[in-house]
Parts: C-alpha cells; structure tokens; sequence
C-alpha cells in the first residue's frame, strides 16, 4: 500500500483508512484505488479489525476523479483486481476508457461493496462526483455540517458518475434534482433524503464517527457480515445492480458521443471549469 496516497491505522477493532492527497481535495486516481484496495484488504483480513472507516485527510473528503493533478496516471498498468474487462494501457478509444472505467470505477466499487465487514465514511467538507461513489459503498455515513455534495458531470453531457446508484441511495426525484441541476446539495438535504446517516459538528467528526464504529463492533462478526449481505442482496432485486449494468452503457455512449462532437472525451471540461461551475451553482 502506498503511504503516499492511503493511510491506515488500527484504532482498536476500527481499521481507519486515510484518502492522503489533501492537496488536490482527495482527487481519486488510480494510485489511490489500488493503494484503498490494499488497505481494506488488510483490514478484511484482520480477524482483530471489525469495521472500517473511510476518511479523507484535510479540508475535503474527496473532489471525485482525478482529471487534471500532477498525479494523474489514466495510461499506467496496475496489477488488475476487479478483472471485469482487459487492461486499457494497450487498447485505443472506447475500448481503453470503457477497459479502464469498468476496473478502476465501476468494478473496484463494487468489490468494496461486498466488503463483508461495516463500513463508515466519515465525511467533511467537499464530497463531489466520483467522491459520492468512494461514500456509497459504505453502510453507513457520517458528514460534518460543514459537508456539502454534488454530481455535476451532466455538465459533460454524461448522466451521472459510472458507479450509479443515484435513484437507490436519494430516491428517484432526489436523483433527478441532483443530475439535471448539477447544484450542490447540503448535508441536511442528503440526510432527509437518507444517503447520510449521521450529522455532526466538524470538530467532532472523527471522534463521532469511531464511537459510532466502536458500538458496532460490540456486535457478532458474522451477524454484521450477514446483515450487510441480506440488505446488499435487497438492494439488488430493487433494481440496483441491474440498473447500474444499463446506465454504465449509457455513461460511455456519452462519452463516446463527446469524442465525436466535441474536443475530448469529458466535453471539454476540466477540474477547473467544473470546479468554478460547481461554486457558482
């Protein structure tokens, strides 16, 4: 695991897994995927570890994917986990964004979904795109009240971020308010909507969200790994899976559609232009 992007310490029977590129608001690349599977890997393999947390480091949990740092590595090889598709480093058009997005987003996010241990995101200030997806794999999430999200990437003529689970985890109108306007929602927004469980002052952020983990890992291991599955699979035949297979197909098309019609895959957006749009909304 890589010290530079991911952090993580035993608090106990708390793994806490540490996103570590403040700097650029958490900015996911795939250096940080693979280094966050490493840790919840260690974690799941820990009989001592009951539940995870997932946190960002500094200001903002996470400002999504990483689509223009320093450290942007879209054209490195990694050793492959989720293997839902070929490795991209070698494939051209829609073949590499479709190969590298179906193991880096989509298929690794859904790995840490099956994660057969609880886990909490513990969230603050900036939780954007890309960000959404690293929260909803979590069971349970707890945001300081300085927390605000988004899902802005209709901005790029694309219907929402590839792990999609808008409509299960906001509700269907919710989802559609978040994507057509692209705005910002508050902390007390997700919570009446039901995506955030807990709410609490910044400064008691990490200290609410491992009494919250600490109280849950009084409880039986395998009854936790069995709940978690039994709601998983309840999600699933309302549609969730299924319903982020079609939408998938659907994210590509789009970018494929910009490749044609505009300069670059992303509508000539940038983490900037998206950035300024976001603060304006």
């Amino acid at each position: 695991m890589s010290e530079t992007v991911v952090r993580s310490q035993r608090r106990g029977p708390v793994a806490v897994v540490t996103m570590n590129r403040p700097d650029y608001r958490n900015a996911q690349n795939s250096a940080m995927t693979y280094a966050l599977d490493d840790a919840f890997t260690d974690a799941v393999n820990d009989p001592e570890v009951k539940v995870i947390v997932l946190a960002g480091a500094g200001k903002h949990f996470s400002a999504g994917h990483d689509i223009g740092t320093p450290g942007r590595d879209v054209d490195v090889p990694f050793d492959r986990r989720a293997v839902m598709w070929w490795d991209h480093t070698d494939r051209v058009g829609g073949d590499q964004r479709f190969a590298r997005e179906s193991e880096v987003y989509l298929g690794m996010c859904r790995r840490w979904r099956e994660i057969p241990k609880p886990m909490i995101a513990g969230i603050q200030g900036a939780c954007i795109a890309g960000g959404l997806m690293l929260a909803w794999v979590c069971d349970l999430i707890v945001a300081s009240d300085d927390a605000f999200f988004a899902d802005p990437v209709v901005r790029m003529g694309i219907p929402g971020v590839e792990y999609f689970a808008h409509p299960w985890v906001l509700g269907p109108r919710a989802a559609k308010e978040v994507l057509f306007t692209g705005e910002r929602f508050t902390v007390q927004q997700a919570k009446e909507w039901g995506m955030v469980t807990r709410i609490v002052p910044r400064a008691e952020l990490e200290e609410r969200t491992l009494e919250l983990a600490e109280k849950i890992a009084g409880m039986p291991s395998f009854g936790l790994a069995l709940a978690k599955k039994a709601v998983n699979q309840a999600e699933d035949l309302m549609g969730l899976r299924s319903g982020m297979d079609s939408v998938f197909g659907l994210h590509h098309f789009a970018h494929a559609h910009n490749a044609e019609t505009s300069e670059d895959s992303l509508g000539g957006q940038s983490a900037r232009s998206m950035r300024d749009a976001n603060k304006e909304a």
